[in-house]
């Protein structure tokens, strides 16, 4: 088999009986084999799985390890099998017939490419983007995700803007195909997001590496959204800020070190100079978004929701736990081996004033990208 599609699943026994017929459809005769990994569930999934998909093969784990953690073990266990791509699904997708062979075409014409995701529409408005990950994701100049397709919390409706193959930061998890080869190379999604921002992480840290992250919007799905956490949970806030922190911490100083290395020979001395500048600029850019969430926590407690403001505090204080700083040294070791690598899709604005204060007019802005 060339391409694993893998749902994890846990504790979505109705999504796994309403979705999992038409992806299995969809796999049959494709050179796919679909496979659902279990996150130790107690609503009966797997009992589902044995009386109405027997032959669907599953893996078990013994507890919720999260996101990051579920798709690291389960994907580890087919390290083995001599699959070319995996596809990380969520289990509330519902995928068209022909869903995965723009995915597959893509990665075999261009070979330079890393990892790659369909268009995500919402499941019952069809026409409109869904908030996960619309059509392709940028970061701000602070480090505030937002897709072509989606600001904030606006979404457009699809009318064929962004219908072109394109580069972007990341694509969304609810549905991503990755080189298998890639992702054992990468160490798969980092284990201390547990969830949310992780796929971020991974396609960063790809454009790191020198590979491309792209849309590819001749396949389209449609996801439902919020089947674990829904958006007005505080531990989803908590995930998102922390991680949002992990994220940048991971990657900023390298992204900047790139841009201020571009041009000079790999074997230059100035690679410590130009690493030790960009660990600052990353500092500094790290320490001004704590202060925007501040500010945010602040927001949240004037305005009557202290389970809102204690989940921020609570994010900072975990990502100062988690956090793994990283010197110039290892900073400008990492230039030598990839001095070539290019960063598509971080952007020099702040995106949140301008979608607050401009409404639907930051699109203008979105498709001005690309």
């Amino acid at each position: 088999m060339k391409t694993a599609v893998v749902i994890l699943n846990w504790n979505t026994k109705d999504f796994l009986r309403r979705f999992l017929p038409e992806v299995l459809a969809s796999a049959e005769g494709r050179d796919a084999e679909v496979i659902v990994a279990d996150s130790a569930s107690t609503d009966g999934s797997m009992e589902l799985m044995e009386r109405d998909f027997p032959r669907v093969r599953t893996i078990r784990l013994d507890r919720n390890y999260g996101f990051t953690g579920g798709y690291n073990r389960a994907l580890g266990r087919l390290k083995d099998d001599g699959f070319s791509y995996y596809v990380l699904l969520n289990t509330d997708i519902e995928v068209s017939p022909d869903w995965l062979e723009p995915l597959t075409g893509w990665m075999e014409d261009h070979p330079d490419c890393g990892a790659c995701a369909p268009k995500l529409h919402s499941l019952y408005q069809r026409e409109m983007f869904e908030y996960a990950g619309a059509a392709g994701g940028y970061l701000d100049s602070y480090g505030f995700p937002f897709c072509r397709g989606r600001v904030l919390k606006m979404v457009e409706k699809d009318e064929g803007q962004y219908d072109s193959p394109k580069e972007v930061l990341w694509c969304t998890g609810a549905c991503l195909m990755v080189r298998a080869g890639l992702w054992h190379e990468y160490g798969g999604l980092d284990d201390r997001f547990f969830a949310h921002m992780e796929e971020i992480d991974l396609c960063w840290r790809l454009q790191l590496g020198g590979w491309k992250v792209c849309t590819v919007p001749q396949s389209v799905v449609y996801h439902l959204g919020g089947g674990t956490l829904p958006q007005s949970s505080p531990r989803k806030l908590r995930l998102n800020y922390r991680n949002n922190l992990l994220l940048l911490e991971n990657n900023l100083a390298k992204t900047y070190a790139l841009r201020l290395f571009c041009g000079f020979d790999k074997d230059s001395a100035y690679a410590l100079k130009a690493a030790k500048k960009a660990c600052r600029i990353a500092r500094a850019t790290i320490f001004k978004r704590m202060v925007i969430d501040g500010a945010a926590a602040a927001a949240y407690l004037l305005t009557g929701k202290p389970r809102y403001f204690a989940a921020v505090i609570k994010g900072h204080r975990e990502y100062r736990r988690l956090r793994r700083k990283e010197s110039p040294e290892e900073v400008a070791a990492y230039l030598h081996a990839n001095a070539g690598a290019e960063v598509s899709g971080l952007c020099g604005f702040w995106i949140v004033p301008r979608a607050v204060f401009g409404g639907r007019r930051v699109f203008g802005l979105v498709h001005k990208l690309g």
